[in-house]
């Protein structure tokens, strides 16, 4: 399915779309040489905007817990993907453990631990999934739409290694993200691939690390394909802590939302964009809390700001800041507001949905309650891109181009990764 656009797609992004199929052999090559020096993250999520001017992702999730979104028809590739990510980490695996999100009942999480689960069954693996919440004491068994039914299991941690009752898995999945702490029965795994490695978790993650990687990548990719790097980027800056509790404080980050908006109106202003700037402030570390707040002047903004701040005292944490641009969507499904979501395994996009709300706005977030899901025909991008169509008129086109961001923002969550890693060695 692709979304009924309330604007035709013209300027920036068809001349985008142009030079991104005009060269796509220089792309696919570049992206080959970058996997050839930098490992991929083992799955990602990444949340794409199409304003109809850029095109641009907006946030990169490595614990994606959306699976069950995936068709029948998108997991021949995911289940290929597992297999060639499996087969490079540890080739001779036989028993995968999934450790899931804690207290998690919900039947739509659940589905997507069964369809991961079904995804690396097909890949060869036997699996188990193995909490580390303290509600779990025993196997628990819940059935869930369809008649499919998923064991929750207590983990069991003996001479370093974690499992749960008679398995023992050579690999172990987090799809948790670990906001509230890394817990002892995870650390020193030594025998164990833990993938994602616990500084992808947000006890060590910041936006704005990822942002700056991805700055880095987006300037490579421009001027390979000779583009401005802006249509693919969304400009961010790095707050730091802020204190909302005070007018100075609060005086303070108004400026630098100020400022930020002044340019982005320049960047407008020399596309001829008509179009009002909004920028988003997020919290820089998930841990605390995850309020987003979508700006468009500093009019009424200390109320909001107090918003954000008492998200953080609930949190019991520094409240870190991230001022990103915003970037509108123009996608549409039932009229309703709607931004496509990129799924990757391993350096592989192995599909997609659209996120659509029908009560939020072009410049609201949309992963919040209320939310749903519609399959994005990445089933269509298995049909190959059609070059010579014209732009804006071909949904496998379409298709390629969400791709070819996934990709540019998991890039980034590769270089991301690598300047984190407490056991690499940094130079400067």
């Amino acid at each position: 399915m692709v979304p009924h656009l309330i604007t035709a797609l013209t300027g920036p992004i068809n001349e985008l779309e142009q030079r991104v199929l005009d060269t796509m052999p220089s792309i696919e090559r570049w992206f080959r040489l970058e996997w050839m020096e930098h490992t991929p993250p083992f799955y990602t999520a990444v949340d794409v905007r199409n304003a109809g001017f850029k095109l641009a992702p907006v946030d990169t999730h490595f614990f994606p817990t959306g699976w069950n979104n995936l068709t029948p028809d998108m997991l021949p590739l995911a289940v290929q993907a597992a297999q060639a990510a499996i087969e490079k980490i540890c080739p001779e695996a036989r028993n995968l453990l999934i450790v899931p999100e804690h207290n998690s009942r919900s039947t739509y999480y659940l589905m997507n631990l069964a369809q991961l689960r079904r995804i690396f069954n097909m890949a060869g693996l036997n699996v188990r999934i193995g909490s580390i919440s303290a509600d779990v004491k025993k196997a628990t068994t819940v059935e869930l739409p369809g008649g499919e039914t998923i064991t929750l299991e207590p983990v069991v941690r003996a001479k370093g290694r974690l499992g749960v009752k008679d398995f023992d898995p050579c690999t172990i999945l987090l799809n948790n993200d670990l906001r509230a702490g890394v817990p002892g029965i995870l650390e020193d795994l030594h025998e164990q691939y833990l993938l994602p490695p616990l500084h992808a978790t947000w006890t060590t993650r910041r936006k704005s690390t990822h942002f700056r990687c991805y700055e880095e990548v987006a300037k490579r990719f421009g001027k390979l394909i000779g583009v401005d790097p802006w249509l693919i980027t969304p400009m961010y800056e790095k707050y730091g802590v802020a204190d909302l509790r005070t007018s100075a404080g609060l005086s303070a980050l108004a400026a630098r939302i100020d400022g930020m908006l002044s340019k982005i109106k320049k960047k407008y202003k020399e596309y001829g964009i008509k179009e009002k700037p909004f920028l988003v402030i997020k919290a820089d570390n998930r841990t605390s809390g995850n309020t987003i707040l979508s700006v468009r002047d500093t009019v009424g903004l200390d109320t909001k700001l107090r918003t954000l701040g008492a998200a953080a005292e609930v949190a019991q944490q520094p409240l870190e800041l991230i001022l990103q641009e915003g970037v509108l969507t123009n996608e549409r499904i039932n009229d309703a507001v709607a931004e496509p979501v990129v799924y990757l395994m391993d350096r592989y996009v192995v599909g997609g949905f659209y996120r659509m709300h029908p009560e939020r706005g072009v410049d609201e977030n949309l992963s919040a309650p209320g939310a749903s899901y519609v399959p994005l025909a990445f089933s269509e991008s298995t049909h190959l891109p059609q070059p010579g169509v014209r732009p804006g008129a071909s949904a496998p086109n379409r298709f390629y181009m969400y791709g070819v961001m996934g990709r540019l923002a998991m890039l980034a969550a590769s270089y991301e990764l690598e300047a984190t890693d407490p056991d690499a060695e940094h130079y400067d």
